[in-house]
């Protein structure tokens, strides 16, 4: 039977590891689990996963520490984190370092296949029937070669969908509604996350260049930095 997804799983709690893994193989999901941050990391780097599963406290390299590692070389694959660490301060650093979501123990197994499935189908480009789309499109802002479905968190081009997070659609509206102007740093942050300390900034920049890779087919378009103030989405005017 072929998984559902493969998910990396790194927690070093052996009785809550062996029953969150069974209840996820029950859902056919392919479970890879370790139960050290330096292993997990190892088997990152070696293997193809849909989805990572993070505890915080773990032996060797903390789940923050591999969080942070994963997003240094991947910015798409989703991360949740679960954690008994349920402090607001915690699961703000677990957001700040680019995670989907942070679950506080203990969880509901049924919370958390709710969450994988969500997460999975935003990272997983799906494609709609030929007529819908046609119907679609007459409506959606047009960013280049590309059409922004931001309800439904989707960039459409050459008959193809990426699905974006949440907050990717977000901060491409925010960009877009502002197209070839210099959108101060410190007002996207404001505006999207609430607030403009350090941590969210970093963050933000996790966004930018994932919002560049998924623009990165229509050479035209570009999100630039500007040095000091913030970002300006250029875009081609529409003939």
């Amino acid at each position: 039977m072929t998984p559902r997804a493969r998910i990396l799983y790194v927690e070093d709690d052996i009785n809550l590891s062996f029953v969150t893994r069974d209840n996820l193989e029950a859902a056919e999901f392919a479970v890879y689990h370790c139960t050290s941050g330096t292993d997990g990391w190892t088997a990152f780097q070696t293997g193809s996963f849909d989805l990572c599963l993070l505890d915080v406290m773990l032996p060797q390299t903390d789940g923050f520490a591999l969080a942070r590692q994963i997003r240094a070389v991947n910015t798409d694959v989703p991360i949740l984190f679960l954690s008994a660490r349920a402090d607001r301060a915690d699961r703000l650093t677990g957001l700040r370092l680019g995670a989907d979501d942070y679950l506080t123990k203990p969880f509901s197994i049924d919370e958390l296949l709710l969450k994988i499935d969500v997460f999975l189908k935003r990272s997983r480009a799906t494609v709609p029937p030929a007529t819908a789309q046609v119907r679609a499109a007459s409506s959606l802002p047009v960013i280049g070669t590309y059409l922004f479905d931001q309800a439904n968190l989707t960039l459409l081009r050459a008959g193809l969908n990426d699905v974006l997070t949440q907050r990717e659609a977000d901060v491409l509206a925010f960009l877009l509604n502002r197209a070839n102007t210099v959108v101060r740093r410190d007002d996207l942050l404001r505006a999207i996350w609430g607030d403009d300390d350090y941590f969210m900034g970093r963050s933000l920049d996790v966004f930018i260049s994932r919002l560049r890779k998924r623009l990165s087919a229509d050479p035209a378009v570009r999100i630039d930095s500007v040095h000091g103030v913030g970002f300006r989405l250029v875009i081609p005017a529409v003939s």
